[in-house]
């Protein structure tokens, strides 16, 4: 009698528990939970620069939505904290609750439409191949029989697996995915790929960084809107960092901290 009653209080419990939560994802509290917290978690792969990435000489997480980030969260008076995790388990750290957000140059696809609440696009990348110069490629139909690498997980690996415009290319080439896309520009160099297929803004910061003019951006497939995930049921936390973000659109921010990373303002954020 006493382990059914143990077990019905324990049942109770757990319902208690549930009912709660359900109240509070009903009601949206996805806001008041970081204000409450006191912090905003972002999730991010720290070896995707300009947007996210570790400084070489202090180790500390850096970039173009790093601070970006930072300035959102000292508006919701919060802190920015920058949890590193594997690109190509995002989705898991996101829903699980690891992470409160995912804001690393991430593009905006129908998939992620569905299954996160997505911010608005804040910036319209590239997906482009690189290739050596010396090779002499003039566009990817120059490539059938090529190992070309990705980064597992990477918009530029589902454009290139899913996207039917690019099904003759694909069966021509031999796709190898990456970790990261440091080490397959570094490949590319010593002739173990013969293209990269990457995000125009990073494919220029990373070949800026090695010095390697004979890596060049030989074609471009497809345009790459970045957005910030959240979970599905956070459209509270969603709409009240879309609102900053266009508030510091409005007032300057944004082009300052663009113009300190790119060198000018490549926001596509509407103040009005």
């Amino acid at each position: 009698m006493k382990k059914f009653l143990s077990l019905l209080l324990v049942t109770m419990m757990m319902m208690g528990v549930m009912a709660h939560h359900a109240f509070a994802e009903s009601a949206d509290a996805s806001l008041d939970y970081i204000l409450e917290k006191g912090t905003l978690v972002l999730g991010l792969d720290d070896t995707f620069p300009p947007m996210g990435f570790r400084d070489e000489t202090t180790n500390e997480i850096v970039g173009y939505d790093i601070d970006l980030a930072r300035e959102v969260a000292a508006r919701l008076g919060v802190e920015l904290v920058c949890q590193p995790i594997d690109w190509a388990s995002k989705e898991l750290e996101l829903s699980s609750g690891n992470i409160d957000c995912i804001w690393n140059g991430m593009s905006i696809t129908d998939e992620r439409l569905e299954s996160m609440a997505m911010s608005l696009p804040y910036m319209n990348n590239q997906i482009v191949m690189v290739a050596k110069d010396s090779a002499g490629y003039t566009s990817i139909a120059d490539m059938a029989g090529c190992d070309i690498a990705v980064q597992s997980g990477s918009f530029a690996e589902e454009v290139l697996e899913t996207y039917e415009q690019y099904a003759d290319f694909r069966a021509s080439v031999n796709v190898l995915a990456y970790d990261e896309y440091l080490t397959a520009l570094m490949d590319l160099q010593q002739g173990n790929v013969q293209g990269v297929l990457i995000d125009l803004v990073v494919a220029e910061y990373r070949i800026a960084g090695l010095g390697d003019e004979s890596l060049i951006v030989i074609d471009s497939l497809e345009d790459d809107l970045y957005g910030i995930g959240f979970r599905k049921a956070d459209v509270a936390l969603r709409d009240r960092v879309n609102q900053i973000l266009i508030e510091m659109e409005a007032d300057g921010t944004i082009a300052e901290i663009s113009g300190k990373w790119f060198g000018k303002n490549i926001s596509i954020i509407s103040a009005e």
